[in-house]
């Protein structure tokens, strides 16, 4: 696998995590090849499975994962779609539009997505040093909430520039769902009479 030469914006990923999303929900292989960690960067259906890796020495401790239930995630889908048209915009074939007209819809998509991170999260930086600082990151640093680019070698302490805050939620207000409420309707068909 190649390592990327730039690293995918934040647009670029929020796309990538919301097609891979709809894969996963849509393609039973897919998804079985992300729950057994088999999808590369340029997965499909005729992708290679990645190499057995090789044995290492001693077994590390098994992961305890938590099942993800995706009533949060339609949720939250949903108020990106009521505030922001983000599906709309992202279905919408673009290629025949000027970018002046992208730009704008783009302006719509933006503001609504920014009221729904505002209304549902506490959303703080992970870092609080200006980007482009440098910075040095201790032995023990938490490498969840930190991640190395560049030439690394060697063990810590190291030093650089940090490029990116990062961001975490504080706090999330999601509002609660009724037990009979179908949340894989994210926008209901409209019918004009």
């Amino acid at each position: 696998m190649s390592t990327p030469t730039q690293l995918p914006s934040f647009w670029s990923r929020l796309s990538l995590a919301f097609g891979t999303f709809f894969k996963t929900i849509g393609d039973a292989e897919f998804a079985a090849r992300v729950r057994d960690d088999q999808v590369g960067p340029v997965a499909g259906p005729t992708a290679a499975p990645a190499p057995a890796p090789t044995p290492a020495p001693v077994a590390p401790a098994p992961v305890l994962l938590r099942e993800a239930t995706p009533d949060a995630a339609l949720q939250l889908l949903t108020l990106l779609q009521r505030e922001a048209r983000l599906i709309d915009f992202a279905h919408e074939n673009l290629a025949s539009y000027a970018d002046a007209d992208i730009g704008a819809a783009a302006r719509v998509v933006h503001e609504g997505c920014a009221r729904v991170l505002k209304d549902h999260f506490t959303i703080q930086p992970v870092r609080g040093e200006a980007e482009g600082s440098r910075v040095t990151l201790e032995e023990g640093f938490d490498a969840a909430s930190v991640r190395l680019t560049g030439n690394v070698v060697g063990k810590a302490p190291f030093k650089g520039t940090l490029s990116h805050r990062g961001w975490k939620a504080s706090e999330v207000r999601l509002p609660q769902l009724a037990k009979e409420h179908d949340a894989s309707v994210l926008a209901p068909a409209e019918v004009e009479l």
